[in-house]
Order: C-alpha cells, then sequence, then structure tokens
C-alpha cells in the first residue's frame, strides 16, 4: 500500500517508517524533506495544497505540536497546528481515494488527571490546557465530519497514546534519568504512584496492525499492559546503569510540608509539581487489544523501558 506519514522526520514516524517500510511505500509530509531511508518521497505542505500527492491507500497524521513541559509556548500555537493541520490533513483525506486515515491524539484530551483507577474510552473528555484542549478540538473536528459508528467503506481512527518512549525520543524520561545518573536520591519513595508508559515498539505494532487489518473505526487509547509507580522505574534506571536505586521514604506530610513552601519561596518543588509527580496515571489498553485480537502487547513494560534507557547510555 502506499502511506502518507505527516510529521515524518520526528521520533514516532522515524520508527514508523522502519516498521512499515518493508511491507509498504512509505510517503513523508512534512516542513523539512531531507532523504530518508525507507521513504519514498517526502512532500512538502504546498504539495499537499496544490494535490501534487500520488493516490495514498493510508494516511497517518503525526504531525503536531508536542506538549511543551515548560509551559512557555503560546496557547494559539498548539491550535494552530494541532487543531489546524489536522483540519487540513483530514480535509485532503476525505477528498482522496485513501481507505484509512489515522489521527495521533492524546490521552491528555481525554482527561489531565484520570478519574478513578484507569482512564478507558467512556470517559468525558475534560483537557486542562492549550495541549489537551487542542486536541480534543481535532477530534471534534474528525468526530463532526466523519460518523466513527456508522457504515462507512473507510475506516477513521483517532488514537490517543499516552507517553511515548523509545530510542531517540526526548522528553521527561530523559530529565528524570539525568538526574538518576548524578546519582541524587529519589526523596518520593512514600508515594507509590503508577503510571502508563507506550513503548514505541508497542505503538508501532498497533499501527501495522490498524494499516493491515479491519479494526472499526473509533477513539482507541494506547498504552503498554502493565502501569509502573516512579519507584519501580526509577528502580530499572538504576538497574540500566548497574548501580543501586537512591529512593528516601521520607514522611509524606514532611515532602508536603516543604512542597507548600516551595510554592511560596519558587523552589523547584511546589505542590503542584508535588502532586503531578506522585499522582496515578493509568491507562487501559482493554479496547484496542480486543480489536486486534490479542491478549498481550508484544514488548512488556519493563523490557520497553530498558530498552529506551540503554540507548539514553551513549548521550549522558
Amino acid at each position: 500500500m502506499n502511506i502518507l506519514i505527516t510529521g515524518i522526520h520526528g521520533f514516532v514516524g522515524s520508527n514508523l517508517v522502519k516498521a512499515l517500510g518493508a511491507k509498504h511505500a512509505v510517503y513523508g509530509l512534512d516542513i523539512v524533506a531531507p532523504f530518508k531511508t525507507g521513504v519514498v518521497k517526502t512532500f512538502c505542505w504546498k504539495d499537499l495544497e496544490e494535490n501534487r500527492l500520488p493516490v495514498m491507500d493510508v494516511v497517518i497524521h503525526l504531525a503536531g505540536k508536542a506538549h511543551d513541559t515548560k509551559n512557555q509556548s503560546l496557547a494559539q500555537a498548539y491550535f494552530d497546528i494541532n487543531e489546524g493541520l489536522t483540519k487540513k490533513v483530514f480535509n485532503y483525506f476525505l477528498e482522496s481515494k485513501a481507505g484509512k486515515f489515522i489521527f495521533f491524539s492524546s490521552v491528555k484530551a481525554a482527561a489531565d488527571s484520570v478519574p478513578g483507577d484507569i482512564l478507558t474510552e467512556e470517559v468525558v473528555p475534560a483537557p486542562v490546557g492549550p495541549y489537551g484542549e487542542s486536541k480534543i478540538a481535532a477530534e471534534d473536528y474528525i468526530q463532526d465530519n466523519f460518523d466513527l459508528d456508522g457504515t462507512d467503506d473507510r475506516l477513521v481512527y483517532i488514537l490517543r497514546p499516552c507517553m511515548i518512549h523509545g530510542p531517540g525520543n526526548k522528553g521527561n524520561l530523559n530529565l528524570l534519568y539525568k538526574v538518576v545518573c548524578k546519582g541524587i536520591p529519589w526523596p518520593l519513595g512514600a508515594f507509590d504512584n503508577r503510571r502508563s508508559f507506550t513503548s514505541v515498539d508497542n505503538l508501532c505494532f498497533v499501527i501495522d496492525g490498524l494499516v493491515a487489518g479491519m479494526v472499526p473505526s473509533g477513539i482507541y487509547h494506547m498504552g503498554d499492559d502493565e502501569p509502573m509507580s516512579t519507584n519501580e522505574l526509577i528502580g530499572v534506571m538504576c538497574e540500566s546503569m548497574g548501580r543501586k536505586a537512591r529512593i528516601w521514604n521520607l514522611p509524606k506530610e514532611l515532602m508536603q510540608g516543604i512542597a507548600s513552601l516551595g510554592g511560596v519561596l519558587h523552589l523547584p518543588l511546589n505542590s503542584q509539581r508535588l502532586n503531578k509527580l506522585t499522582e496515578n496515571y493509568v491507562v487501559s489498553n482493554a479496547k484496542i487489544k480486543g480489536a486486534l485480537g490479542i491478549d498481550r502487547m508484544p514488548v512488556s513494560a519493563r523490557e520497553g523501558l530498558l530498552i529506551t534507557l540503554n540507548s539514553f547510555k551513549e548521550k549522558v
């Protein structure tokens, strides 16, 4: 098949090229167009606007503005890119002969904090902040222009992955790894929170299944099978470094008091940051596994994290 991937030169796009390139003709759509092994050709956005693309069978829309953890981006920039580009690419799909459209949204479009024990597709979306709000606006546009529950011969998927990681990615996982590398003890061991992660290998496995199979249209959450606590994550990090984990189980009340003081004194740890570091965020992947007819993802959460963490060694 001919597959068009927007944002093909990014972290996820590069991994999808490796996963899909051996079986399909992969084309790119990006703001840059250098040669890339496994890609027939990368088009620019003007090519899309002027309808200069060959006939595609599948469109995978990855391009977007990632969550700025430093909160330095203007809110409108998220909507211009995450909503605006999605409208442009989805309109292209509707007017094309492509049979499948896969949109990469985010669990942050569903909820900034998980209500209850686990986040499922049944949750009423309540995003907080321009990143999640722009992603749900893009989802709404797709659903306003395509009936996901209808009988259309074409298939549309809205995929909501939680934190994606793998060799070559950048983000909070890298920052925590660098802290652990310096031997700085983790002082929040008393908070046994659990979070879901998404190995890029599992993500590529799911995309391959959506491309090759006849999975019903719909919204699907994406994550590894096993959630992990931050304490377990630090343990795996130290295992990859060949050292013993340094985790301090300081009283919760003490750390909450320090965080409260940090808000007044503008210290790195404040109450809001403490809550984010210690909250639970467990995402269900039951729906996508059921749709693909599998019991487990091919890579366990621990295996996937070790692959990612071992790749960090060369850069620290």
